[in-house]
């Protein structure tokens, strides 16, 4: 995993959640919601919640599955990691969540472990994103489904040109008066390199995914992709 990326993602972690707010318009609890029921865990399931950040997905997770199930809370930065347990203590102390330090393309986990997973804007920063998916589609039971939050390059050129001046002109400067200017600067470059939700369909298909869909939410502005095993 890219140390570079590890290290921006460790100096965004204080205020990782107010930036996401903005960087939604507010909408993200929204899609995280839907990106959790399309993920169909359910009661006494065993679920990921890959890149979990500050673990807002794996909380949500946590409350689908209840006490009978299990949420593993996945990602490389350990400051992340730090807030995601310090809110777990203080927001959903049922100790149903583990937090683990690890590399979404070398999973720490047995074949066919899991019963359903999430991932929020987590594909777009990891290095190899086949690979990513792959070992996904390792890790889950036969029949399980995943569901991956992230940004998406709308379609249309005019909502395409809005979402680059919304990056630029809102995005960048509240993290700039944060402190934190070029670790958000980079999520405009980083969609344009960011595989198409189309493309995103290809190549789930390609690591053995078998029913995939591509969901634009947000005026194309966000997807997500949900893919079954």
């Amino acid at each position: 995993m890219n140390q570079e990326i590890r290290d921006i993602f460790d100096r965004i972690a204080p205020v990782y959640d107010e930036l996401n707010n903005w960087l939604s318009l507010g909408q993200h609890r929204i899609w995280k919601e839907m990106t959790v029921k399309w993920s169909a865990a359910k009661p006494g399931d065993t679920c990921l919640d890959l890149c979990c950040g500050s673990g807002d997905l794996a909380f949500r997770l946590a409350k689908y599955v209840g006490t009978t199930g299990k949420v593993y809370g996945v990602d490389f930065s350990p400051n992340l990691l730090a807030a995601a347990k310090e809110r777990s203590q203080s927001q959903y102390p049922q100790p149903t969540i583990s937090w683990i330090e690890a590399d979404a393309l070398n999973l720490p986990f047995d074949d066919h472990y899991f019963d359903a997973a999430t991932m929020g804007y987590g594909l777009r920063n990891v290095t190899d994103i086949p690979r990513s998916l792959q070992e996904l589609h390792r890790v889950l039971k036969p029949g399980a489904k995943a569901a991956i939050l992230d940004f998406h390059r709308p379609r249309n050129p005019q909502l395409r040109a809005f979402q680059q001046w919304y990056l630029s002109n809102i995005v960048v400067p509240i993290a700039n008066r944060m402190g934190l200017k070029e670790e958000y600067a980079y999520i405009s470059p980083s969609l344009d390199r960011f595989p198409t939700g189309q493309e995103q369909i290809e190549l789930a298909r390609q690591v053995g995914f078998t029913l995939v869909t591509h969901y634009p939410i947000a005026n194309d502005m966000m997807g997500v992709l949900v893919v079954s095993k």
